[in-house]
């Protein structure tokens, strides 16, 4: 993977105000272990590679079993492994990233919706568009994912 500007060092202060999205969405009630696992999900679908690799580690050092990080592409069918909350934050992360495709239907609505409150799918789709953005500079730019640094 060829590498091309680092976009945090080229536009430094947009940088910090996704890197505040980040922060805030940290701060937002909404479990870790969530948000990571659909900053993996929408990272897999985009093929993010820096992101997949990042998000991967960040869920193991979290102590995520590697049986249930490995399902994460086929959460559908891994019956039970995954909570009802995690599936129901899976189902709108990927109908929320192939919104072009998708539309966001009122079913995918309302499903999210009898799972998460107002302010909480407001913060899970917050997560899911940044890290869309984020996949599209790591995609865009060649980002080199740790793994194949080493």
């Amino acid at each position: 993977m060829s590498h091309r500007i680092d976009y945090t060092q080229a536009s430094p202060e947009v940088y910090k105000a996704f890197g505040g999205v980040y922060v805030a969405l940290q701060k937002s009630g909404l479990p870790k272990q969530l948000v990571d696992l659909v900053y993996l999900r929408v990272s897999q679908i985009n093929g993010c590679a820096y992101c997949i690799d990042m998000h991967s580690r960040d869920l193991l050092k979290a102590g995520l079993a590697v049986d249930k990080l490995v399902l994460v592409p086929v959460w559908r069918e891994a019956g039970e492994l995954f909570s009802r909350r995690e599936r129901a934050a899976l189902a709108w992360a990927e109908t929320v990233t192939r919104v072009a495709e998708t539309g966001v239907p009122d079913a995918d609505y309302a499903a999210a919706t009898a799972e998460f409150g107002d302010k909480e799918l407001a913060d899970l789709t917050y997560a899911i568009g940044l890290m869309n953005a984020f996949n599209r500079f790591g995609i865009s730019f060649r980002v080199t994912p740790a793994a194949a640094k080493a």
